[in-house]
């Protein structure tokens, strides 16, 4: 007997839900179905078809003719209320996180204080062991300058904003911690592109730290607004822009570490002005000193005084400001181990070490030791020149592409091969190449055309080098071997005496001038190159004293590097004499800075390869294409300039030909007594690069 509600259906169209097509819904099993409008309907008992197995009706349509689930259409109303209640709380909740009301609740602001975000900046730069910070003023970084000279970080202001991050790089390579540079907003920062791009090509861990318009006036038209991040995101490992005070302390923290991990390179922090100043001082600015009346009015200032609360709102709370842990990718045992193996069969190895070598966490000191164990003759590149000091047996230095030819067994360690070592094509086919590098991609450059590993490891060479080490414990090689390569480089100098011994056609032979330097530099000194034809011919004449003693602009090439370099060298290192080499071409972007010495009171020596020309172009392009255009300069008197700027100024010509090393011991002298130096060497022009590359 079916139901008084089953027989409501008779007649309906209703007699097919006896066959639902569900099988697994059994009769009589059907749960409660809560509709929308809060009816219920519970399904009686329907015979099932036997045959059919379909249902011509939906369970939807179903409910919607059943008497019990047709509710009225006002009963809808409710749902669609509570959907949108539903929808407006959660949009009212995320508007009023967003706004920061939540935080504020917990968080108070101190609108009177006179506090401000710079001090945060300097207290995690000092909490990283920053001790210089290299800078050219503007209104938008003072606080943070101001907070940084109250904590005892040495400011130090140049006359153009990429002397600061050359200045910067230097101090990063030398003393194995992070560079940092902080500039204005808008040019200060478009002044940094070239020096930033040469950090990141020689892999210097720099914090580039860049003022910016008030957050509320970006994209608005404001002073030196531009659209920075998206600028220096290509150029930078990490970049980010700081939109509240209490924000400035993780963000730095983890620039500063992303900077040192893994591949080091530039990072960049935009720092815009009201996250930098005190409260009450971007309240005078942001909030109208009168209340509007109108309700738009009203809701606007109230939207401006909310965002200045959120905006300080936890700034000076206690938070971690020490360095985060870094991230430095190591060689697998499994990987050490097979680079063993093939190591110890070889009967020719040849190493050649660049500059990622001499990263943290290896000491150089440690390093050195490590190579001299190895007994592996190698060539040194880029910030690994000057490693085994000077005239050591094991260090190579001329006819690097010929011994590549010969070697078995050839381990590139930190260096890469682009077209300094011809794109790959100097290393012979039948050599078993171990290449170790931070870096996979620059790692494998080019690999598979003209060359192809044996084993490529992924991880830090220094410490790569030292398991190397102990895992050949002590073994040794053919002396017949290293004196080989030794015997070239015995005759490449007897060649490099002749070309010091030929006449010039005016002024002073430049290959004999940079012999006599190689004779006088120092122990403790460091080496400054910035130039291209004086600076190319000095790589092969004048040698580093020791690790981390010789500083060039590495892959890329750049001019300008000289002043800056300088700048972070004395800086960093002040007991040792630091010399600059330079072309007078490049000495041009430098020249200026010599005011930055005199002010600061940092006595560095440049020495001037004045040959009146960008000699390194003209070399190719007079041969080829006929003309000398735009390679032309003038025998400048630059050491009357440097005098102009308050700095010694010294000449050597043809006149005093005689007294070089005497002209060279007054520098020095002058040096050691504070000032810094210019000597302006006029040079003729030699054969000795005939054949070099400038493209």
């Amino acid at each position: 007997m079916a139901s008084p509600r089953a027989q409501a259906h008779k007649g309906r169209g209703l007699a097919g839900l006896g066959a639902w097509p569900h099988r697994n819904w059994r009769q009589g099993a059907w749960p409660w179905i809560k509709l929308r409008a809060g009816a219920r309907f519970l399904p009686e008992r329907f015979p099932v078809a036997p045959k059919s197995g379909k249902c011509p009706f939906s369970l939807r349509y179903h409910l919607m003719e059943t008497p019990a689930a047709a509710a009225p259409a006002g009963s809808l109303f409710p749902s669609f209320l509570l959907l949108a209640c539903g929808t407006l709380v959660a949009a009212l909740l995320g508007a009023a996180h967003r706004l920061g009301l939540f935080y504020q609740l917990l968080h108070k602001v101190d609108k009177a204080s006179i506090r401000h975000g710079g001090e945060n900046v300097a207290a995690v730069l000092r909490a990283h062991g920053v001790r210089f910070i290299f800078t050219l003023i503007g209104g938008h970084i003072s606080p943070l300058l101001v907070a940084c000279e109250k904590l005892g970080i040495h400011v130090v202001d140049t006359r153009h904003e990429v002397t600061a991050v050359f200045a910067a790089d230097a101090m990063a390579r030398l003393s194995g911690t992070v560079g940092v540079a902080a500039v204005t907003a808008g040019p200060g920062l478009t002044n940094t592109v070239t020096a930033v791009k040469n950090a990141q090509m020689a892999q210097s861990p720099v914090l580039l730290l860049g003022g910016a318009a008030s957050t509320l006036l970006q994209n608005r038209g404001a002073l030196q607004a531009i659209d920075q991040l998206s600028l220096f995101r290509p150029l930078c490992k990490f970049c980010a822009s700081v939109r509240r005070v209490r924000d400035i302390v993780p963000t730095l923290r983890a620039a500063m570490a992303a900077a040192q991990s893994g591949t080091p390179g530039p990072v960049f922090v935009e720092l815009p002005v009201d996250v930098l100043y005190p409260c009450f001082m971007v309240q005078k600015e942001m909030v109208p000193a009168k209340s509007p009346k109108g309700l738009v009015g009203r809701v606007v200032s109230w939207y401006l005084e909310n965002y200045l609360a959120n905006l300080f709102a936890g700034a000076w709370e206690p938070q971690p400001e020490g360095p985060l842990p870094l991230d430095i990718p190591q060689a697998s045992p499994q990987q050490v181990q097979r680079c063993v193996e093939i190591l110890s069969r070889a009967k020719r190895p040849l190493m050649v070490l660049g500059s990622q070598a001499l990263l943290t966490p290896t000491s150089a000191d440690k390093l050195r030791a490590a190579v001299e164990t190895l007994g592996v003759p190698c060539f040194l590149g880029g910030m690994a020149r000057g490693l085994l000091g000077r005239n050591h047996p094991l260090h190579i230095r001329e006819n690097r592409s010929a011994a590549l030819k010969k070697a078995d067994v050839i381990v590139l360690a930190g260096t890469v091969c682009d077209f300094r070592l011809s794109y790959g094509r100097v290393l012979s086919h039948s050599s078993k190449i171990i290449i170790v590098n931070r870096n996979r991609e620059e790692m494998l450059l080019n690999s598979d055309i003209f060359w192809k590993p044996q084993e490529a490891v992924q991880g830090d060479v220094g410490s790569f080098v030292l398991k190397l080490v102990e895992g050949l414990q002590g073994q040794t090689w053919a002396p017949d071997w290293v004196e080989e390569l030794r015997e070239a480089d015995r005759q490449k100098e007897q060649t490099f005496r002749e070309k010091a011994a030929m006449p010039v056609a005016q002024h002073l032979n430049p290959v004999r001038v940079l012999q006599l330097v190689e004779e006088t530099l120092p122990d403790n000194s460091i080496l400054v190159v910035d130039g291209g034809d004086f600076v190319g011919t000095a790589a092969h004449l004048v040698q580093p004293r020791g690790p981390l003693r010789w500083l060039d602009p590495g892959a890329f090439g750049t001019l300008g590097v000289g002043a800056g370099f300088a700048l972070g060298a004395k800086l960093c290192r002040p007991d040792a004499e630091v010399w600059c080499l330079f072309g007078d071409g490049a000495f041009g972007y430098s020249l200026i800075e010599f005011d930055t010495f005199v002010r600061h009171k940092i006595p560095v020596m440049a020495l001037v390869g004045n040959d009146a020309g960008w000699t390194q172009i003209s070399r190719e392009q007079v041969p080829s294409l006929g003309s000398n255009v735009a390679c032309g300069l003038a025998y400048t008197d630059y050491h009357k300039a440097a005098m102009g700027l308050g700095a010694r100024g010294l000449l050597l010509s043809r006149e005093n030909e005689d007294q070089v090393v005497k002209v060279l011991h007054d520098a020095q002298q002058q040096c050691r007594d504070g000032h810094p130096v210019v000597v302006n060497i006029l040079i003729g022009r030699t054969d000795f690069r005939d054949g070099s590359i400038a493209v």
